[in-house]
This record gives structure tokens, sequence and C-alpha cells, in this order.
């Protein structure tokens, strides 16, 4: 026979159970206090019309503090005045200097070679002594023609004089019975005939003069004009040595060292190397609140300079808008066109305003709602929104210091009243 184990086994006392009781009801307790100050929560929870992972959400802080406004961009130096030289003349043109070369004003940086405008100008200064001699010759003539003028008016006027004495003896005759009437009427006819050749003189004598002096100022114009071409024919002579306008730096050249070049082509452009502004590219959005004569700061090479925005482009280019700002004072020795800067536009400086942390939610919303979050649970409530700086908003009515807001993702709440956040 096959003994069994019941010769080892021990009967055990059974203890009271009270204390297992004690401790559920504990346990119980414990769990109804959890769930009655969990009942708000759980509600809001439950009444939410959508779920979405923290992990594809950003958060922001409302806070209260100062507010700058401004706009930090990387700028490239540029020249404000950069002129671009041209042919005034076609021609063979040799350049005298190379790209980079220093400059300074009126120095002769190409040379144009045009036989055509230099026989132009010999003709018109052969046609100008012609007409200053046609000028001198008509003076001479007028002096001439009025010497006779004069002449013819003088034979009439003692012409009249002696008629006149005539006249007189002949009427004295009459009295004394010496002539007879006709006599004195023939005396009488000689003197208005003389009187009308004298004032017939006097007439030629005016006339003659108004046509003298329109001839002399007809060919005086004429001298004059040929003048004018041959001065201008002069300055376009000149221009075929083709100076620089300003000190600087030579640009880009646009022709070979020696070419034939048309009128008016390119041939070369020169930097004013005083005369440097900084161009930044701003977003759009910022762009709007820029305007010209904005202060600035403009850094690089362990230096920073002072500016002023001189110029915003009028339109937008890939969302950016061009600004360019100058140099305070004289501009940086040191500083070369394209070289790369860091500039900074102050737009506006407040203390105490509430703000919340700048982010997608401004154009997911449209600026009118917010998310703010609280025990896990996402509610939009209504706000109004003022200006925005790169990293801030500036919260007019809706938000309070210290409020949780969702700043990115919202587009995933599909505009719902409420949102669970989960983890």
């Amino acid at each position: 026979m096959i003994r069994d184990t019941a010769a080892q086994d021990q009967l055990i006392e059974r203890k009271s159970g009270w204390r297992r009781w004690w401790r559920l009801g504990v346990v119980a307790l414990v769990l109804v206090i959890a769930a009655v100050a969990g009942l708000p929560t759980l509600g809001r929870l439950f009444s939410a019309t959508a779920s979405v992972s923290s992990s594809r959400l950003a958060f922001g802080t409302v806070s209260q503090g100062s507010f700058v406004r401004d706009i930090a961009a990387e700028g490239q130096v540029v020249a404000a005045n950069s002129p671009t030289l041209y042919a005034s003349y076609g021609g063979a043109v040799v350049l005298k200097v190379r790209a980079g070369d220093r400059v300074s004003q009126g120095e002769v940086l190409a040379s144009i070679d045009s036989p055509e405008l230099s026989n132009k100008l010999a003709q018109e200064q052969s046609n100008a002594d012609a007409a200053k001699v046609a000028w001198l010759q008509a003076q001479v003539d007028a002096r001439q023609k009025r010497s006779d003028q004069q002449n013819t008016y003088d034979n009439a006027l003692l012409e009249r004089n002696g008629a006149a004495r005539d006249l007189k003896r002949t009427q004295l005759a009459l009295d004394a019975g010496a002539v007879t009437q006709q006599q004195v009427d023939q005396a009488q006819d000689a003197l208005d005939k003389a009187k009308n050749s004298l004032a017939q003189a006097k007439a030629d004598q005016g006339l003659g003069e108004n046509s003298l002096s329109f001839n002399i100022q007809a060919k005086k114009l004429a001298y004059e004009h040929e003048v004018l071409m041959v001065q201008d024919l002069q300055r376009q002579v000149e221009n075929l040595a083709v100076r620089s306008p300003v000190d600087g730096q030579v640009g880009q050249l646009f022709i070979a060292p020696s070419a034939a070049v048309a009128k008016d082509a390119q041939l070369l452009s020169v930097i004013d190397l005083k005369a440097l502004e900084v161009q930044m590219q701003v977003p759009e959005s910022l762009a709007r609140d820029l305007g010209i004569g904005m202060s600035g700061v403009i850094s690089g090479n362990g230096q920073t300079w002072n500016g002023l925005v001189s110029a915003i482009s009028p339109e937008v280019v890939n969302g950016e808008v061009a600004a360019r700002l100058r140099f305070v004072g004289q501009a940086p020795d040191q500083l070369r066109q394209n070289q790369r800067l860091s500039v900074r536009v102050l737009l506006d400086h407040r203390e105490n305003v509430v703000t919340v942390p700048r982010g997608s939610f401004v154009d997911e919303l449209g600026g009118a709602f917010a998310y703010v979050v609280h025990d896990r649970l996402a509610t939009r409530v209504p706000v109004r929104l003022g200006a925005s700086s790169i990293d801030k908003v500036e919260v007019l009515d809706g938000l309070k210091p210290g409020d949780k807001v969702v700043i990115s993702g919202t587009d995933n709440f599909n505009n719902a009243a409420s949102v669970a956040i989960s983890d």
C-alpha cells in the first residue's frame, strides 16, 4: 500500500478577515474620492469632439512684459550710385582700365576714335568762320548804305532850304512889282517839291536803317547758330574720352579691351564706394510696418554702424520685399560691394504688453480664435490679436498671462469647440 502525504499536513488556524476588509474599504474610499475629484475633467474629456496627440502640437504660455518689434535679417552691401558709361558716338573704343581698378573723378577710362565726328567738327568750324565773315561784311555794307542815305537826306535838305529862300525873294520882288504872280507860284511849287523830296529821303533813311539792322541781326544769328553747332560738336569730341563721373572702382566691363561699338553702346560701370547701402529682404508680413526713415543697426566685421531705411521696393518677390538702409554719416571704407552684413531695424518697443509666442495658429485660425489648454483639454476661445514681431504676437483681448495655448498644429482640430489632447 502506497503512503500519502497526509501525515505531513498541518492544520493552520484561520485568522479573522476584518483587516482584509479594512484595507479593501480604504482602497474603495480612495477610488471614490478620485472619481469625484475627476468628474469635471472626465466630463470635459468625454465632451470633446476630437482627440489629437500632443506630439503633433506645439504649446506656448501667455506672458506679460516688454514687447519689441524688430526685423533682423542678413543684408548685402550694394552701391547706391553705380553709373553705367555709354559710347557717346560710334567708333573704335580702347579701354584704359580693368575691372576692379580704383579710379578718380575725371579720369579717362576709355577713348573713342571717330573720324566722322572729327570731320564734321572741322566742317562746322569752317561754316562758322564763313558766317562770321558774312556778319562782319553786313556791318560794313550797313555803314556804307547809311552814309549814302544820309547824303541823300542832306542834299534834299539843302534843296528845301534853297527853295524856301527863292520863294522869299520872289515874294519880295512881287511886292515891289518886279516879278509876276506866276513866278511866285513857280517858286512855291519848287519849295513844295523840295519838301516832298526831303520827306521821302527821311522815310527812306528810316526804312533803310530797319532793313540794315534786320540784315545784320540775321547774319549775327546765323553766325551764333554755327558757333553753337561747333560747341556741341566740340563737346561730343571731348566726350570721346570717357571719364569717370565719381571717385570709386571699375565694376563690370561690357566690351573687350579694344572693340568697335555703335552709339549709346554700354562700355563699363563705375561703383561709387562712398555711397554704399545695405539691401535686406523683409518678409511680406512685416514689410507693411516698415517705413522710410526708420532707424536700424548694421553690424559686421566685428563693428556696428547706425543706419536709416532709405528705400522700400513697391513689389513683392517670392513673399519678400527688398529694402535698403544707408549709413548715418560716411560709409565705412573697409566695406565691399556684395559683402554680407547683419541688419536689424527697430519697429516698436513697449512695456507691460500681453503676448503669446508666435506660431502658425495666427494664420490657421485667422487670428480670431485660440485654443487654451487646461487639464489636457484644448478649448477654443475668441481672441483679438495686435501687432506681431519675430517671435511674439500682441494679445489685445481673450487671453491672460499664464494661459497655455496651442500655437501650432491647430489645423488638426478642424475648428472643433474642444479637443482632447492625448500623450
